[in-house]
């Protein structure tokens, strides 16, 4: 075969096997395939800075380490990606919150005092909107997704009935929930 032939075919076998962009294949955006598990979860804007802030309250971390620890603080509900973290340590850097020095290969970042009285600014707003309302929620719903699962798959047609009736009624009271005035609780 010619050299343009085996390009060709090693290109058509890329794009037909999707190696660039997933499922999608090349140029296709977001989604990935369906039945392949959930998509992964996008923080709110600026959770990336406080919860760094406040993990390197703790004493020094490196990059790594803040991923880790962000995701064991939320029940592994969300896990930052290092093209968030490490923007976000760079921006903080620059704004005089934290500094980075290298220490065994890696560098480590500690926060300065205009990044501790940052740090202790944000802990205390977590408390007092109750700093477990994420995580606790989270968890169940993780738990709750998972026994749901299981019905799914094992269950009887009776009993994915009965799930079904409970999640609608689920909902219902959430929502009522929400609609009652909270002073009178």
């Amino acid at each position: 075969m010619m050299n343009e032939e085996v390009d060709d075919m090693r290109g058509r076998g890329r794009h037909q096997r999707g190696m660039h962009g997933g499922c999608g294949g090349p140029g296709m955006h977001g989604g990935g395939c369906e039945g392949q598990g959930m998509r992964r979860r996008r923080s709110p804007r600026g959770r990336v800075r406080r919860e760094i802030l406040v993990l390197l309250a703790g004493g020094p971390k490196h990059g790594y380490e803040l991923m880790q620890l962000i995701a064991e603080r939320n029940g592994g509900v969300w896990q930052p990606s290092p093209g968030s973290i490490y923007p976000t340590l760079s921006m903080l850097e620059d704004a005089g919150f934290i500094v980075g020095q290298e220490e065994d290969g890696r560098k480590v970042y500690t926060l300065t005092d205009a990044g501790r009285a940052e740090a202790e600014g944000l802990v205390s707003d977590a408390e007092d909107l109750g700093s477990n309302r994420e995580l606790d929620l989270g968890r169940e719903v993780r738990a709750t997704f998972q026994a749901l699962r299981q019905v799914d798959i094992v269950g009887t047609a009776e009993q994915r009935q009965r799930a079904q009736q409970l999640l609608a009624s689920l909902r219902r009271d959430i929502y009522q929930m929400l609609a009652e005035d909270p002073k009178n609780q």
